[in-house]
């Protein structure tokens, strides 16, 4: 990026951030619903599918993926959205969705055995290639990231003991199966959650961390080599129940990250939904003042070392403090955010919401 264009950007996301931080006055505690000011600016998506895929390019265009095979495309800020699902995937569950810009996709399909596939498109979803198809019944993959336009890895729940891992080298057009020598035993009944397709995210040419549920402990796997050799620690988030675990994960860098999660089960009480690294996911503390509620989704706010967002069904919980406090700042119902260098937010989920916070004239 060239320096003019970073100064616009950085002076774009601060926008953002005094947008976010107006939507709530300072203090201790949420402040009284009353007082609120929403963060999001909803769209019209003309639809009624639950977006849990969503790819945000820039202020102005957006991808997002969901039930009954649905991708939408925007490329004028959520004003308008076209249809460009992939043929025949009527009957798929899409949870991610990866956008290298307006033209070059990937979407997941989750689901057991076959269910799980892999789409590529380069024309902005006019055509869309099936690069993977899971032939294996024991697989359930959930999440998609990327390092850059070429390398990219996919996860599956543990298959015979073991998380499975999918690898790419061409832009998401081909995969194969990693080797497991260097992945870490998973525990009783632990799993990945395909709730906002940020199970699986990287910051970086080769770091990757996995978040996981259901099991005894809420745990994040850590790479330092694009896959193929794999840590593990556990996070102080709750877990013991097949809702609970960590559901979302955000590094700004290498080395420092967000997680969160909690029990999706909407009559369930999710204390400790939100935990903090600052040494790359080896050591994990509880937030001091966590969200009130689950929370699948978190994405740092552009160009900024202490702010992020969270999203769940019942609110948007802005930190200020790198995440160890945060505070209700809108109580839509959303599944996923995802942010932009240029300085704009994107959020998606039930009944096809999407939204997008940002500087006004943007």
């Amino acid at each position: 990026m060239s320096s003019k264009r970073r100064v616009r950007a950085v002076r774009t996301a601060a926008a953002l951030g005094a947008a976010v931080l107006g939507a709530v006055a300072l203090g201790t505690g949420p402040a009284p619903a009353a007082d609120r000011t929403p963060v999001w600016d909803l769209k019209d998506t003309g639809t009624d599918v639950r977006f849990r895929g969503l790819a945000a390019v820039d202020r102005h265009t957006a991808w997002v993926a969901g039930s009954k095979g649905t991708v939408l495309r925007t490329t004028d800020g959520g004003a308008h959205w076209r249809t460009v699902s992939p043929a025949g995937a009527a009957d798929l569950e899409f949870r991610d969705i990866e956008a290298f810009d307006a033209r070059r996709a990937v979407a997941l399909a989750i689901g057991e055995g076959d269910a799980s596939r892999i789409y590529r498109t380069d024309d902005g979803g006019t055509t869309w290639t099936e690069s993977f198809r899971n032939p294996d019944a024991k697989a359930f993959y959930d999440c998609v990231t990327f390092f850059d336009h070429r390398n990219g890895l996919a996860m599956s729940d543990p298959v015979d003991g073991k998380y499975r891992i999918l690898s790419t080298r061409d832009g998401g057009r081909s995969w194969k199966v990693l080797p497991s020598a260097g992945m870490p035993a998973a525990q009783t009944g632990e799993a990945g959650f395909a709730a906002s397709g940020q199970c699986l995210v990287t910051s970086g040419p080769k770091d990757v961390w996995l978040a996981t549920g259901g099991g005894a402990t809420a745990r994040v796997l850590h790479s330092r080599d694009r896959g193929l050799n794999w840590t593990v620690t556990d996070t102080p988030i709750p877990a013991g129940d097949p809702a609970r675990g960590v559901f979302g994960l955000a590094f700004r860098d290498r080395t420092h990250g967000i997680a969160v999660g909690g029990d999706y089960r909407a009559d369930q009480p999710s204390p400790r939904a939100a935990a903090v690294t600052g040494d790359a996911g080896r050591t994990w503390t509880p937030s001091a003042t966590a969200p009130p509620a689950y929370r699948s989704g978190v994405a740092w706010l552009p160009h900024s070392r202490s702010a992020a967002l969270a999203v769940g069904p019942t609110g948007s919980d802005l930190t200020t403090d790198g995440g160890r406090t945060w505070r209700t700042v809108d109580t839509g119902s959303y599944d996923t955010v995802d942010c932009t260098s240029d300085g704009a937010c994107w959020a998606s989920g039930e009944k096809g919401r999407v939204a997008r916070a940002g500087h006004p004239s943007s």
